[in-house]
């Protein structure tokens, strides 16, 4: 089907079906069809850590990068090395999760995103301490998402972890990083 319908002229217009794709706009005085808006929210990706990564040491109270080896997807090859590089300038939601056990009275565990190398400001990371009667296996799970502008020509995300738990020095498990550009 084809709409018929009084254009800007006065006169009766023809508009063919649309395609794929498209929808039906006006200016006010005509209707055509053009793209769908809001375009795509790529680059993104999703990556989680292996059972192998998954308990590496943590050192006590030193921040440490955490790896991420096996993408679910990467729909532009902009993830490498447990750090995401975005090709295209905007700004992107990123997240991260990691969970920590053997957390004693008194510990804290932290993630942080790491932008270009450098400890980014305390609105991009995450702190959870227990209290002071907890003993043995307490487990702690930290999520962490924040807005990040990214320039699309060297910018990159890494994320960091670290805990002061004394003696019990263990790493950090069941990890997931992502990220995806938001349309605006």
């Amino acid at each position: 089907g084809s709409i018929i319908y009084g254009n800007a002229s006065a006169a009766t217009a023809i508009l063919t079906k649309g395609s794929a794709n498209t929808v039906l706009t006006s200016d006010g005085t005509d209707i055509a069809w053009q793209a769908a808006g809001g375009g795509a929210n790529t680059p993104s990706f999703f990556a989680v850590s292996t059972s192998s990564e998954d308990g590496n040491t943590v050192s006590d109270n030193t921040l440490t990068k955490m790896t991420f080896s096996t993408e679910v997807y990467d729909t532009d090859s902009d993830f490498a090395s447990s750090r995401f590089t975005p090709t295209t300038a905007g700004k992107f939601f990123i997240f991260t999760k990691a969970m920590a056990d053997n957390v004693v009275a008194n510990a804290q565990t932290k993630l942080e995103f790491y932008k270009n190398g450098s400890q980014m400001d305390d609105n991009y990371r995450m702190r959870v301490r227990t209290g002071g009667s907890p003993q043995g296996d307490i487990e702690q799970t930290l999520i962490l998402s924040a807005i990040i502008d990214m320039n699309g020509s060297g910018d990159y995300i890494e994320v960091y972890a670290a805990h002061d738990n004394g003696g019990n020095t263990g790493g950090l498990y069941d990890k997931h990083f992502g990220a995806y550009k938001i349309i605006i």
